[in-house]
């Protein structure tokens, strides 16, 4: 059996296709020239590995990279996040061939959802609309009203009437925060995101204090002890803005640690401080464990062999992409 049948052989076990490329292997110039021969577009999100990001042809958060999916004229979406973002760029490009370079890049926020125990939970509130996060799978999709993502939720919410009984899910976080910008009492699923949730409130007081000049920004996915704190919160694309715009020189920024990478460009005389994390690790910052299993490697063997590919049954892609376009429609 030679290499690439061995590798595919094991893709599904992997994850991603495990083959030794040359140490002299320069992956920028692979990965272009691969792009331009296949007529295919690297998407990213801001937590990706600098490199990723760099070689991307566009960066983008959940909302971002909805809208960039869907009307994309490539022949192949190389999808550098997580399994549900690549998923949602299928739905969006049935005909479309869409590749994750690694399979096993999930998420703990939708593996917070099952769909078995939310179908149960929307059982028991029957007159209840149903508002999800992006961050969840194809199956919870099927299940809601609408979807929203950070930067658009408050604008989902207030869509529907005053009155109206709603269930958010999957991020108790998110939905805690939504609840109060918009002075709704939505049932809450009660999921949450792992790198949010691993701030600390000791060790973010400390480093305000050793930097009194610093405003605190904050991710909504984030604890509510946490936002406390923060002079700004906001989706990535929120944070990036604000940054741009503050007359203020120093922030500590409360979300993933890969958005720095960006942040960095676009507010090069700015001082950034990634807000810490309760355990020490190599970084004192919140790092996705998920979102960096993609990896150049892997993202040049993905595109030269068009594997690992997202499918999405078909039934189940008709039935996610509805409240996907509801909330692509109304974020025009």
């Amino acid at each position: 059996m030679d290499t690439l049948a061995k590798a595919k052989e094991n893709l599904e076990n992997k994850g991603f296709l495990d083959i030794d490329t040359r140490n002299s292997t320069d992956y920028v110039s692979e990965i272009n020239r691969l792009k331009k021969e296949k007529n295919a577009v690297i998407l990213a999100h801001y937590y990706q590995e600098e490199a990723i990001q760099d070689i991307a042809d566009f960066v983008g958060d959940s909302l971002q990279l909805a809208q960039e999916a869907s009307k994309t004229d490539a022949d192949i979406i190389v999808f550098c996040g997580v399994h549900f973002m690549a998923e949602t760029a299928k739905i969006l490009n049935p005909t479309k061939k869409v590749l994750l370079p690694d399979l096993k890049a999930g998420c703990s926020l939708a593996d917070s959802c099952p769909p078995a125990e939310f179908k149960a939970f929307k059982a028991k509130h029957p007159d209840h609309k149903v508002v999800t996060y992006i961050n969840c799978s194809a199956e919870i999709k099927t299940m809601s009203d609408i979807v929203c993502t950070s930067s658009n939720a408050v604008k989902v919410i207030n869509s529907f009437p005053q009155d109206q009984k709603i269930i958010f899910a999957p991020d108790k976080n998110l939905g805690d925060y939504l609840n109060k910008e918009t002075g709704r009492n939505m049932v809450l699923w009660d999921g949450a995101c792992m790198v949010h949730e691993a701030f600390s409130i000791e060790k973010l007081l400390s480093i305000s204090a050793e930097h009194p000049d610093a405003e605190i920004i904050a991710h909504p996915e984030s604890p509510s002890h946490i936002l406390k704190t923060a002079s700004y919160i906001g989706s990535t694309a929120g944070l990036l803005k604000y940054a741009r715009a503050s007359k203020k020189n120093k922030f500590i920024v409360a979300t993933e640690a890969g958005i720095l990478h960006e942040m960095i460009k676009q507010v090069p005389g700015k001082h950034l401080i990634p807000a810490p994390v309760e355990e020490d690790n190599t970084c004192a910052c919140s790092e996705c464990f998920y979102m960096r299993m993609n990896t150049m490697k892997k993202l040049f063997l993905c595109l030269e062999h068009e594997l690992p590919e997202i499918e999405v049954e078909k039934e189940l892609a008709k039935a996610a992409s509805i409240p996907i376009e509801k909330m692509l429609d109304l974020s025009k």
